[in-house]
């Protein structure tokens, strides 16, 4: 399938933002930006609550915004949320909103995927080199710290410290002065002391600052002569004056400086103290600027998912060598999970494209809990997939793959909560007989299977003498029958005589 426009739409804790490029051959040109302030992480209450005011805000955007993706189909526009939404107890109840509101799904991304994604971007838009880059990303609501060498991150993380939650924190109603602003670099020093060491071992030759703080502090350094020599950038000497700057106007708003936005006053003073840090921290001299970040990164995340370069293939063959998975168990029960889903659905289809990704990554890992424990591996596995950092996969991805792997043996009132005609049931369904019918793991010939779906649940056609030769899996069959029987869902098991033996049967009669 091919396209030519995509967008990408980053929802920060401070501004949203959507990128539209055409793509050419294996790269994107920018063709349009939208940029407003929205202040998501603002809108945080002491219960982790986003308030009905930062609410309005974010969906009066994305109206806007949806207007002007209108147009383009699903599969081209990709929109990511972070760290406000990670940490809003109300996030679910406010994505559906949002997502009416842009007409797209949402994805809330955790830290370390957001770095990913943060270093793609900036590396795209950088001139291309060959020795390693370090990137940071101050935001609102968290800062990412990534390694990486050309367009591939290798050391991420992502730390809880923005300029929002700073201004919160330590200047609120914008004032600063010598103390506030020492306890907020204090602050922000011992976040980045726990990576400083790890990170200076690993090495970088250049310094890279992404988004707008850091695009706003190399402004302001620019446009007023901070830096020695008229330098570009971020120095340490000018940075350094910055701040001395800021403590004697005691606000953003009395600096009366060059290159200032309005719109920046609120965060620029946490932007200015955690960007201290890092360089106090992590030895920095000076830190060069990319126009690329979180929505160009996701605009090259998404062409690579067009071209068949998936990330989340990638971090699936990585979590089955980690968990030393069986991958001769996992061929044999793919090839008959998708027999079974092939008779229910087109698996060629792109309606049912998403489904088939899933069940195949479901399939991969459903085994990974046996690495820390047999009993109840399902439940392990569960954990290991809802709570680990796994590379292209958004929460909500990372959510319906620790369900399906949950959801492979045993009771099936854990999964009760999902609604009828749910997609998920029928790979849950393919996944568990598929599982149940390669028990043995031996590569053994299964019966000709036939499964129909129906309102009511499922049926699996087998060959009319094979649970007398297959007992053991014949009870294991009828046993789960019972089991979803209890959920009230209908599944039969029906002997059905071959095409053979009827010809032979009615030959008989005759």
């Amino acid at each position: 399938m091919s396209y030519e426009l995509i967008a990408g739409v980053d929802l920060g804790s401070n501004s949203f933002r959507v990128q539209i490029g055409r793509i050419v051959g294996d790269q994107i040109h920018p063709l349009d930006t939208l940029k407003e302030t929205v202040r998501l992480g603002s809108g945080l209450t002491r219960e982790k609550l986003l308030d009905h005011a930062s609410q309005q805000r974010a969906i009066e955007t994305l109206r806007r915004f949806g207007e002007r993706l209108r147009g383009f189909d699903r599969e081209t526009v990709r929109a990511v949320t972070t760290d406000a939404m990670r940490v809003a107890r109300n996030s679910r109840m406010v994505l559906l909103q949002a997502e009416a509101a842009l007409g797209f799904p949402i994805e809330i991304i955790g830290g370390r995927e957001e770095a990913r994604l943060i270093f793609i971007g900036a590396a795209n838009a950088l001139p291309p080199a060959s020795h390693r880059r370090l990137v940071v990303d101050i935001g609102g609501g968290s800062t990412e710290f990534i390694i990486g060498e050309r367009t591939e991150p290798l050391l991420m993380e992502s730390l809880f410290m923005g300029g929002i939650s700073y201004r919160q924190r330590f200047f609120p109603e914008g004032r600063v002065d010598k103390k506030r602003f020492y306890a907020a670099e204090v602050s922000a020093a011992r976040e980045v002391e726990a990576i400083a060491v790890d990170y200076q071992r690993f090495g970088w030759q250049e310094a890279v600052g992404s988004s707008g703080s850091a695009q706003e502090i190399a402004t302001i350094l620019e446009s007023n002569d901070l830096n020695p020599d008229g330098g570009r950038g971020i120095s340490r000497e000018g940075l350094s004056r910055l701040r001395q700057l800021l403590i004697r106007a005691g606000s953003a708003e009395a600096l009366n400086l060059k290159g200032m936005r309005d719109e920046r006053y609120m965060i620029l003073p946490g932007a200015i103290a955690i960007m201290s840090a890092v360089f106090s921290e992590l030895a920095i001299e000076h830190m060069t600027y990319s126009d690329g970040a979180l929505p160009l990164g996701v605009l090259y995340d998404l062409l690579g998912r067009f071209e068949h370069h998936d990330t989340r293939d990638e971090t699936v063959g990585q979590f089955m060598r980690r968990y030393q998975v069986d991958e001769m168990q996992v061929r044999r029960v793919e090839r008959t999970a998708l027999l079974l889903l092939g008779q229910m659905i087109k698996l060629d289809s792109p309606e049912h494209e998403n489904d088939v990704h899933f069940l195949r990554w479901a399939v991969s890992l459903h085994e990974i809990g046996v690495s820390v424990a047999h009993t109840e591996f399902h439940k392990h596995g569960a954990y290991i997939l809802g709570h680990a950092d796994m590379p292209g996969f958004s929460k909500r991805d990372q959510a319906r793959l620790a369900l399906l792997v949950l959801g492979q043996r045993g009771k099936l009132q854990k999964l009760a909560s999902m609604p009828a005609g749910d997609p998920n049931w029928r790979l849950v369904f393919c996944l568990r007989l598929a599982a149940l019918l390669h028990r043995a793991r031996e590569d053994q010939a299964l019966p000709e299977l036939a499964v129909r779906e129906s309102p009511v649940g499922f049926q699996l056609d087998v060959p009319v003498d094979w649970p007398d030769a297959n007992p053991m899996t014949a009870a294991a069959l009828n046993d789960e029958t019972l089991l979803w029987r209890r959920i009230g869902i209908k599944v039969k098991i029906r002997p059905v005589p071959d095409e053979e033996a009827v010809q032979l049967e009615l030959l008989r009669k005759s």
